[in-house]
């Protein structure tokens, strides 16, 4: 009889992910304290040049508005993906559309952004394309993260 395959669990994506994660803290570990911004921005952005089309231009624009808008974040990479970090956790992220397979490229945020908002409150956002409006919105958002 045929091996069915279970649902349950990782899927590649997220397996590769997962490698990746584990593949930065050993960099991390291993530049220890000479690790400086340049490090992170320079993996930062290897990461938007390896991505396509409407993610990559996203991606850019993103990296863009989060190093002018909150210079206190350290750009860094998180699970393969674009990140900014304050004091090494992670504030806020970028995903790309193509990476899992999804309909669209989201920008989110971690508890330390602190964005409560009374009982509920988005921590992602879905990007599909950034207006003057999205923009307007991110950076509120980043200046308050």
């Amino acid at each position: 009889m045929a091996e069915k395959q279970s649902s349950v669990g990782f899927s590649a994506e997220e397996r590769a992910a997962m490698k990746e994660h584990a593949a930065e803290l050993k960099k991390e570990q291993k530049r220890g304290k000479r690790a400086g911004r340049k490090d992170g921005t320079a993996d930062v952005l290897a990461k938007i040049a390896e991505m396509e089309g409407t993610d990559r231009e996203l991606a850019e624009r993103v990296h863009a508005i989060v190093t002018e808008n909150a210079p206190d974040l350290s750009p860094k990479t998180w699970y393969g993906m674009p990140a900014y970090a304050r004091d090494g956790k992670v504030v806020c992220f970028f995903q790309s559309a193509q990476k899992f397979k999804s309909r669209y490229a989201s920008f989110g945020f971690n508890d330390i952004a602190e964005l409560d908002d009374g009982d509920m409150w988005a921590t992602a956002f879905a990007l599909e394309e950034i207006t003057p409006a999205v923009e307007k919105k991110l950076i509120a958002l980043v200046k308050k993260a």
